[in-house]
């Protein structure tokens, strides 16, 4: 795997470009605008990132990642998807998406939408749970000690395996949390969810501007395997509502 694309070029997306990029790799990266909004960005990321339309982005390699905001989840391509290994970082939250009732009733998980609609797509969920400022900066080399883990989560035993691996690669531990039914274990509201790599307590009475510097320019707390499996088992499903934090 030496090309990955990514549909979505917004803060998850643009962390997760420069970590493949730190692990050798060629990166496509789209947004829902034209190639050409991305040149200050790409011209950051260096000569191993080309800007695209997401058609090409999906049809750069075998794995893909998609990092939009769910309300748009349809107008992934399925025709352009099928058959690869998509990575879908994308949260829930009503108050950005609008509601949706088999999300609000507990009825699914949103990675199980997105498999639905791409049927012939290997869903992965994967660095959802992560803010994209510590996802930027806590990646490590394998074995470092203070290396985190970050959950996934897949119905196919393919894309456990590419995606693991490419957790690996980009800096993290992987910890498979079970089938796209149970990623329910770490989206918004669960323990795992943003708060355990976060830094310790930010301070207060702090603006939404100044609270995000912070965030961006505080190192976060390393999260190790069996730490993210003990707060995997300790979650309780909570119907979706107004998250505190967010990974997307």
């Amino acid at each position: 795997m030496t090309t990955i694309g990514i549909i979505g070029a917004g803060m998850i997306g643009r962390a997760l470009a420069r970590l493949a990029v730190n692990a050798g790799m060629n990166v496509i990266l789209s947004n829902s605008r034209d190639p050409g909004s991305l040149a200050d960005l790409v011209s950051t990321l260096g000569p191993n990132v080309r800007a695209a339309f997401p058609t090409e982005a999906a049809q750069a390699g075998p794995l893909v990642v998609a990092s939009i905001p769910l309300a748009n989840y349809k107008k992934l391509s399925q025709a352009d998807l099928a058959g690869k290994v998509v990575i879908d970082t994308m949260n829930y939250y009503p108050e950005r998406d609008g509601n949706i009732a088999l999300l609000d009733k507990g009825d699914t998980t949103s990675s199980e939408l997105v498999q639905s609609h791409l049927a012939d797509s290997f869903i992965v969920k994967a660095f959802n749970a992560i803010s994209f400022a510590n996802l930027a900066s806590s990646a490590r080399p394998a074995g470092a000690s203070n290396r985190s883990a970050l959950p996934f989560a897949t119905d196919s035993q393919h894309a456990k395996t590419v995606v693991g691996d490419f957790v690996d690669r980009v800096g993290y531990d992987a910890v498979f949390a079970g089938s796209l039914a149970e990623s329910w274990r770490f989206e918004p509201g669960t323990p795992v969810y943003v708060s355990p790599y976060m830094p310790s307590a930010r301070p207060d009475n702090m603006s939404r501007e100044e609270g995000l510097r912070w965030i961006v320019d505080t190192p976060g707390r390393p999260v190790p395997s069996n730490r993210v499996r003990t707060l995997l088992e300790q979650a309780n499903r909570v119907l979706p509502g107004e998250p505190l934090t967010r990974g997307s």
